[in-house]
């Protein structure tokens, strides 16, 4: 049987136990923040589960991938068969909240940080367009308070480690937060119908109301 990095990990993780009731959503186990986003969508009622292989797609109602490096998580999935079944899923309208590397996976185009068009495995759902690295490199991370459409109370605390945003975007796509920066507000969360988008690493807080966002995004999807 094929081995998944970080498998041994995942299997430690904590249970879904008691939350049967609630919507089952995937978090891609490829690389990233898998285990602190199972934490937060369990603490929003989903029934959260790591999946690594594609006979566990059919189960899901919705799927988080995370953050990490776009192209390592793009090729992984190639070489373990999930990407043509990830695009058919998205396709058939599953829903799907990407962050940070998971954006740009979601996205039909991405730029490099200079503008140069990126060359990798994209699941091309969202009309997005997507620039890597856009604030910089690792050392130019921040940290940063934002008003999220959607979002009630306080603002959103957002961790950003070499992140992207949404350069271009189709009219469809609406926009639930921008970040100011010295070439004016850019795009850092957005929406296309059951498709969410967010340019940092939610996951990083403790906050967890982009996370109840999409689950209740998952919840109305399975009622229609």
């Amino acid at each position: 049987m094929t081995r998944i990095p970080g498998e041994s990990l995942l299997a430690a993780g904590p249970s879904d136990d008691g939350l049967s009731g609630g919507p089952t959503i995937g978090v891609l186990a490829l690389q990233g923040d898998v285990l602190e986003h199972l934490r937060l969508l369990r603490a929003a009622g989903a029934r959260a589960v790591a999946v690594k292989r594609t006979g566990e797609l059919d189960r899901l109602d919705g799927l988080v991938i995370p953050g990490g490096e776009s192209t390592t998580i793009g090729k992984l999935a190639a070489m373990y068969g999930l990407l043509d079944p990830l695009r058919q899923r998205l396709r058939e309208g599953m829903p799907a909240f990407g962050t940070c590397a998971g954006a740009i996976l979601l996205a039909r185009r991405a730029l490099h940080a200079d503008g140069r068009p990126a060359e990798q495995p994209l699941l091309g759902a969202m009309d997005i367009v997507v620039r890597r690295n856009a604030f910089g490199r690792q050392i130019a991370s921040f940290e940063a308070d934002l008003d999220v459409l959607g979002l009630t109370g306080e603002p959103l605390h957002a961790v950003f480690i070499r992140a992207p945003w949404i350069e271009e975007h189709g009219p469809s796509v609406n926009v639930l937060a921008k970040v100011g920066t010295p070439l004016g507000d850019k795009v850092v969360v957005a929406r296309q119908g059951n498709l969410l988008a967010s340019a940092f690493h939610p996951e990083l807080t403790d906050d967890g109301r982009l996370h109840a966002l999409f689950v209740d995004l998952v919840r109305e999807a399975a009622t229609v």
